[in-house]
């Protein structure tokens, strides 16, 4: 079968964009609040870095949101999931998940940048004063279901994938931790290029942080690429089938071997490396290792939807 023809698509690329941005989406709110409490406690809203993470999540996520209303059979009755919400659905499951993660990340965001979001209503809209102050109270726990749900995203980008019958390569319960981490390193890689693309320092203690978290969250993703695969092959079958049919040759193999374990994983964890090893960062070395990253996650996720309905029970 061609590699770019499938007699038994259900799902195509803007699938894999939802996914991509869902989970990139998750990744740098996740990495926000690891720098705020980790490394710059008070003063986090004034890092380019994490005003980066606090773009790129929300624009990320209903960009997503509305690839996939866009994307539905009928985009006027996505009302309807809301609505009549079915707990046995996949997809309704996710929405929920959405929406909550959404409320938590806005009211995060507001309490970072509660500084100048006081300073600048205090003479226009003294009332939100009020609200900033009664909303701090409760920073600890919108922060822990912040986390908590970001984290929840991202899996859940794995598990829309398992709701698709009859494809055994789909049906491998790896694929929400793969998704999970490589939603965190795009998120990491989306904060850190968007903070060096706001003139932040590319030697910042910002950028040694995430670095340092990166260099284990690529060999997990390496790890969990083995066994994803692995467990597909000791299955036999169908499964082992669908394994090598993805991996072995043809177009989707180069992507997987060139694209995805050379540049996207190989690529950044090599320049992680050596940057470590140097100590000092520079723009281009920061940028490139990121962009790097993203195309690697763009490329998972298209390989996995694609090559995933390749093969059926």
């Amino acid at each position: 079968m061609s590699a770019l023809h499938f007699d038994t698509l259900v799902w195509h690329w803007p699938i894999a964009i939802y996914l991509f941005l869902a989970g990139a989406s998750a990744g740098a709110m996740f990495f926000a609040v690891l720098l705020k409490h980790f490394v710059l406690k008070h003063n986090a809203y004034q890092s380019g870095f994490v005003q980066a993470a606090c773009i790129v999540a929300p624009v990320a996520v209903m960009a997503g949101l509305g690839i996939l209303v866009l994307d539905l059979t009928k985009p006027f009755d996505f009302w309807k999931i809301l609505v009549f919400y079915n707990p046995k659905s996949v997809m309704s499951m996710g929405v929920l998940i959405l929406l909550i993660y959404q409320v938590f990340m806005f009211m995060w965001i507001g309490l970072l940048f509660r500084k100048p979001i006081d300073a600048w209503c205090e003479s226009r809209f003294p009332i939100v004063l009020k609200f900033t102050a009664w909303l701090s109270r409760f920073e600890a726990t919108i922060t822990g279901l912040l986390v908590i749900f970001s984290l929840a995203l991202g899996a859940y980008t794995g598990f829309l994938l398992s709701a698709l019958p009859g494809y055994p390569m789909l049906k491998n319960p790896v694929l929400p931790l793969l998704f999970l981490a490589s939603g965190l390193s795009s998120g990491a890689a989306s904060s850190l290029l968007g903070g060096v693309l706001l003139n932040a320092n590319p030697n910042a203690k910002e950028v040694h942080f995430i670095h340092k978290v990166e260099i284990p969250l690529i060999l997990v993703e390496i790890v969990l690429i083995f066994t994803f695969f692995m467990g597909l092959v000791l299955s036999g079958g169908q499964s082992k089938f669908a394994a090598f049919n993805a991996i072995g040759y043809g177009f989707w193999g180069w992507i997987f071997w060139i694209g995805i374990v050379g540049l996207g994983l190989s690529g950044p964890l090599a320049m992680n490396l050596f940057m470590t090893a140097t100590s000092k960062r520079k723009w281009a070395y920061v940028a490139g290792t990121a962009c790097l990253s993203l195309i690697g996650v763009l490329l998972l996720r298209n390989f996995i939807l694609y090559t995933g309905q390749m093969t059926v029970v």
